[in-house]
């Protein structure tokens, strides 16, 4: 029992850690990230996830150009955007700055996690139209950012840098048939942990029909 009151404490304080510090995190640790990612179930135990890390300075200064361009494209667009129903102008506003902050201090973080899916060349052209293949990332994903948190890593996912997919590609130097589904940066927190927001269950949950 006491197992899983850490998991699902985990779970309820597993917060977006964006502000990091660039403290580096140790090959081993990072192993053991990836090492939980591959763990989570793939459609057809397919397994076609596949985990690029990158800790070279000059990528991640590339990245962290590629990521500020898109950041402050998507920071202009949500300013146009109405406030969330459930969450406050400040709130939003809090959020905002730490997307703007990780932005302009990307290139700091110790290890920047993409995670990425192998398809057959046949499926690559409609992979960005296809919902299913992302099934076989999504939970490894999650995975990853469990076990960050459990061992006191900072961690958030986002697709923000791949506005210019192309170019991240060519930097990560993927082939044609292997495509990134998100970035995680990962790196100790300069904050705290703390309990997430969430809408209450009474919200988001029916039983047996709308």
């Amino acid at each position: 029992m006491a197992d899983e009151t850490d998991l699902f404490e985990l779970m309820h304080q597993c917060r977006a850690m964006r502000r990091l510090l660039p403290d580096p995190v140790s090959e081993d640790l990072l192993l053991r990230l990836v090492d939980a990612a591959n763990q989570a179930p793939s459609g057809s135990n397919a397994q076609p996830a596949r985990w690029i890390v990158v800790r070279d300075e000059a990528q991640r200064r590339r990245i962290a150009e590629l990521n500020l361009s898109a950041v402050r494209a998507y920071l202009e667009m949500r300013a146009a955007r109405p406030i969330l129903s459930h969450q406050d102008a400040g709130r939003q506003e809090r959020i905002g700055a730490a997307v703007r902050w990780q932005a302009e201090h990307l290139q700091e973080v110790p290890a920047l996690v993409f995670a990425c899916i192998e398809l057959p060349p046949a499926r690559a052209e409609s992979f960005l139209g296809g919902l299913g293949t992302g099934g076989s990332i999504w939970p490894g994903v999650q995975n990853l950012l469990l076990a960050a948190r459990a061992l006191g890593l900072g961690a958030a996912p986002t697709t923000i840098v791949f506005r210019d997919r192309p170019a991240v590609k060519a930097v990560l130097n993927l082939p044609e048939n292997v495509e990134p589904v998100c970035m995680i940066p990962v790196g100790y927190p300069r904050g705290r942990f703390g309990p997430v927001s969430r809408r209450p269950i009474e919200e988001i949950m029916r039983w047996d029909r709308w």
